[in-house]
C-alpha cells in the first residue's frame, strides 16, 4: 500500500493530536453541516477538530433528494429570504465541486386543481430566477401543452395546462460531504469517524471540550477547546441533554423515504416535480440506469438510526407515480432499493411535518453549547459561515480583539475538482476515454461524476492488477483508493457512503459483495470473526433497503 494520506493508518496520529492539543473549536457530527463548519473555520485560521459517532455522512446528509436545490416551494410559503440564499448557494456550489454539482432540468407540469396555476407558476419561477441568480441560458421557460408532452410523453394529457422548465443541480450528497471533510483536512482540521462524544467537559460552569470514546480502538479520552458546537443533526437535542439543565425540545424530527426503480419502468425523458392527490409535490429523477422517486414527509419518533422505508411509505410514492403517469403501472416488485432519512427541522407548534420552514437555527445554552439544526443541503456553507461568525464574535468579546477573519470558502474549490466548468469535466471524460479504452464510457463517467480528478489515481490503480474483468478491476482498485485517501472502515462505508452502490447499484452490491470483502479483508488485516461480522451489517443494510414491512 502507498503512503496513506487520509486513512485507517493516520488514526492514531489523529487520535494523539486529539488527545494532546487544544482547540478553537471542536464540532460534533461529521454530516454536510459539521464538514461545512469545519472547513470555514479551518480556512479562517482557527484549530479545529471535528468527531462523528458513526461514518462521515452515514445520517440526514447521504439520505436526501440528492439535489442542489432553491426550493421553489418555499416561495408558496413567502420564504424569499431562503429563496434568495439556497438559489444563489446553487451556483457557488457548482463552481466549487463542478464534477459534483451537475445542471439538471426540471419539469413542472401544471394540472387542473393543482399546486401550481400558470400565472403563479410563470410569476413564481420568474421570481425564482431573479432570487436565485439564475445564468439566462438556464432561466424558466413556460411551455405549452404540446411542449410539456413533448418533454414528458408519459404525463397524463387529460389533466395537463401546460408547464415550467427550470433549472437545478444533481447531486451525489455522501460524496459532497466526503470532498468537504477531505479539504479541510488540507487545511488543518483534525477529523475522525467512528468517535462517540459521551459527555460534554465543562469548567467554571462553561463548556470546555468532550469526553468521546473510539470505536475502532475502544479508547476514551478527551478533547479540550474553546468552543464546541453541536451540529449532530437529529441528535442535536440528544448532545444538548450533557447540558445537565437542558430539558426542553428544539427539533421535530420528520422522515422522508426515496425509491429506486430500474429506468425502464419510469423512463422519464428529465427530472420531474408533480403534483401529488393530498397537495404535496414529488420529484422524479433519471441516475444512469435508474429512477428514483421521492420524498414522503411523516413525523417521526425514535432512535433515527432505526429508521426505513415502510411499506406504506412505497405505496404512496408508487400511486402518486402511477397517478401522474397512468401508462406506467409501477409496483412494490419494481422498487430496487430504497433510503430512508430524518430531517432535523426546528419545532413549531401546530405545523405539519411538511409545513414546517427548512430554516436553521443557531442556540447556545448557558453553559456555552453552541447547537445548530434544520437547513437545507443546499444552504450548507451559509449555515457554517454563521456559525464561524459567531464563535469568531464569542472569541473576540473574551479576548478583546476585534479583527475577525472572513470566510473564505466562496472560493475555495473542493478536492477533486480542478475544472473550469461543465464542459471541461465532459474533456477530461474524454480524455481518459481516450487513454483508457479498455474501460466504458459509462465506467469512466462514474469514476469522474464520483471522484473528479481522482479519477486518474484510481485508474492508475486498476492498471497494475491482473485479470481482464474490468469491473472487477475498477471496483478493487476503488476500494483501495478509499482505504487509502478517505478513511473507510467497513463494508458499509465503501458501499454507502462512498459509491453510494447500495442505492444506485444494489446488484453489483449483491454480485461483489465477497470479493470487496475479501479486498477489505486484505488491506485492513480484518480476522474471521470480523470478516463474518460485516458481512452481517452489510446484509442488514440491504435488508432495510430492499425489505419493506
Amino acid at each position: 500500500m502507498s503512503q496513506p494520506s487520509f486513512s485507517y493508518q493516520t488514526r492514531p496520529r489523529i487520535i494523539q493530536n486529539l488527545r494532546n492539543e487544544y482547540y478553537d473549536v471542536i464540532i460534533i457530527g461529521g454530516g454536510v453541516t459539521g464538514a461545512g463548519i469545519a472547513l470555514d473555520a479551518a480556512t479562517r485560521g482557527l484549530k479545529v477538530a471535528l468527531i462523528e459517532k458513526k461514518d462521515f455522512a452515514s445520517g440526514t446528509s447521504s439520505k436526501s433528494t440528492k439535489l442542489i436545490h432553491g426550493g421553489l416551494r418555499y416561495l408558496k410559503q413567502f420564504e424569499f429570504s431562503l429563496v434568495r440564499e439556497v438559489g444563489k448557494e446553487r451556483s457557488i456550489l457548482h463552481e466549487l465541486a463542478t464534477h459534483l454539482v451537475r445542471p439538471e432540468k426540471m419539469l413542472l407540469p401544471l394540472i387542473k386543481d393543482g399546486n401550481y396555476g400558470k400565472i403563479i407558476t410563470s410569476v413564481g419561477l420568474m421570481v425564482y430566477d431573479v432570487l436565485a441568480g439564475v445564468e439566462e441560458e438556464d432561466q424558466r421557460k413556460m411551455l405549452s401543452v404540446d411542449e410539456t408532452m413533448k418533454c414528458e410523453p408519459l404525463l397524463d394529457p387529460s389533466i395537463i395546462e401546460g408547464g415550467g422548465l427550470y433549472a437545478e443541480y444533481q447531486t451525489d450528497d455522501f460524496r459532497l460531504v466526503m470532498e468537504l471533510i477531505k479539504t479541510s483536512v488540507k487545511f488543518g482540521a483534525q477529523t475522525l469517524n467512528y468517535t462517540t462524544c459521551t459527555d460534554l467537559l465543562a469548567k467554571g460552569g462553561k463548556v470546555c471540550g468532550v469526553a468521546v470514546h473510539d470505536e475502532e480502538s475502544g479508547e476514551d479520552f478527551k478533547i479540550y477547546g474553546d468552543y464546541v458546537v453541536n451540529a449532530a443533526g437529529p441528535w442535536v437535542d440528544q448532545v444538548r441533554k450533557f447540558n445537565k439543565k437542558v430539558k426542553e425540545t428544539k427539533l421535530h424530527l420528520t422522515k422522508g423515504i426515496h425509491i429506486v426503480v430500474p429506468y425502464e419502468k419510469l423512463p422519464v425523458k428529465q427530472s420531474v416535480y408533480f403534483d401529488v392527490s393530498d397537495g404535496r409535490m414529488i420529484f422524479a429523477i433519471p441516475k444512469n440506469d435508474v429512477t428514483y422517486i421521492g420524498t414522503t414527509d411523516t413525523n417521526y419518533k425514535g432512535n433515527p438510526r432505526d429508521a426505513r422505508t415502510e411499506k406504506k411509505d412505497v405505496k404512496y410514492l408508487i400511486k402518486a407515480v402511477n397517478d401522474a403517469f397512468p401508462s406506467i403501472e409501477l409496483k412494490t416488485d419494481d422498487v430496487l432499493s430504497s433510503w430512508a432519512g430524518v430531517r432535523p427541522l426546528i419545532q413549531e407548534e401546530g405545523k405539519s411535518a411538511s409545513e414546517i420552514s427548512r430554516k436553521d437555527e443557531i442556540f447556545i445554552s448557558d453553559r456555552g453549547l453552541i447547537s445548530i439544526a434544520g437547513g437545507k443541503l443546499t444552504g450548507y456553507r451559509k449555515m457554517a459561515k454563521r456559525t464561524v461568525d459567531l464563535v469568531l464574535e464569542m472569541k473576540s468579546s473574551r479576548s478583546g480583539i476585534t479583527k475577525k477573519a472572513k470566510s473564505k470558502t466562496k472560493k475555495i474549490k473542493f478536492n477533486g475538482n480542478s475544472f473550469k466548468n461543465t464542459k471541461a469535466v465532459a474533456s477530461y471524460k474524454d480524455k481518459l476515454q481516450n487513454e483508457n479504452k479498455q474501460f466504458s464510457k459509462n465506467q469512466i463517467a462514474y469514476l469522474v461524476d464520483t471522484y473528479g480528478d481522482q479519477a486518474q489515481t484510481i485508474l492508475n490503480f486498476s492498471e497494475r492488477l491482473p485479470g481482464k474483468n474490468e469491473e472487477t478491476k475498477i471496483l478493487k482498485a476503488e476500494v483501495r483508493f478509499c482505504i487509502e485517501s478517505e478513511m473507510v472502515m467497513h463494508l458499509t462505508d465503501f458501499f454507502i457512503h462512498r459509491t453510494g452502490r447500495l442505492f444506485f447499484n444494489i446488484q453489483s452490491v449483491k454480485d461483489h459483495l465477497n470479493m470487496v470483502a475479501t479486498e477489505m479483508k486484505h488491506w485492513l488485516d480484518w480476522s474471521a470473526d470480523q470478516m463474518k461480522a460485516e458481512l452481517d451489517a452489510m446484509e442488514t443494510e440491504i435488508d432495510k433497503a430492499t425489505n419493506f414491512k
